[in-house]
């Protein structure tokens, strides 16, 4: 693929940063001309950029999702399994839970058989980052046997998606994934 002339490039970035920020506001289904209209751009330079609005929801998706897995690259190796799976688990609620579009996707990952097409990549990727903190998390007694990566990611999606409308999403989001990992029964002792 040639490399891309700088105004093109700019356009590109200018297009992802509105794109984040409607998808953010509106939901995987922001309006792609309000998009170039906000980017200061013409439509035909969105489709050129982004031939569908799959390709530029996954755009907007792919940057954050690479963010979280590099992140949990790198806590793969804290000497508190739990508690860098926990850091983890919220930098992942906190982004599913503002970003409109994103549980949805997730959902969509989730539902789609391992032959089907899918319409983003998010959930694979964030299995494969996730599941090493999972691993570690168990063996160090930090997480029930049987607790999978998937398991956590559906929480987490069902989370993003139950405080949706909710006037601070991620504050909301937090607070039910804390009460999710404390359990809803006080410990008897």
């Amino acid at each position: 693929m040639p490399a891309q002339r700088a105004d093109a490039r700019r356009n590109r970035a200018r297009l992802l940063a509105v794109a984040e920020a409607e998808v953010a506001a509106h939901g995987a289904d922001a309006s792609l001309e309000q998009i170039a209209r906000v980017a200061g751009v013409g439509s035909a330079t969105v489709r050129r950029h982004f031939p569908s609005r799959h390709a530029l929801l996954e755009a907007v998706f792919h940057e954050r999702v690479e963010i979280l897995s590099r992140h949990a690259r790198e806590l793969v190796d804290a000497a508190d399994a739990r508690a860098a799976l926990l850091e983890w688990l919220r930098a992942v609620t906190a982004y599913a839970a503002t970003i409109r579009g994103l549980a949805l996707a997730l959902c969509r990952d989730q539902a789609t058989g391992p032959d089907e097409p899918h319409e983003h990549c998010a959930t694979a990727q964030l299995t494969e980052a996730g599941d090493p903190l999972v691993r570690r998390a168990a063996q160090q007694g930090a997480v029930a046997s049987g607790v999978t990566i998937t398991d956590l990611l559906t929480l987490i999606t069902g989370i993003a998606l139950a405080t949706e409308l909710h006037p601070d999403p991620a504050a909301e989001a937090n607070r039910l994934l804390d009460l999710a990992i404390a359990g809803v029964s006080p410990r008897q002792g």
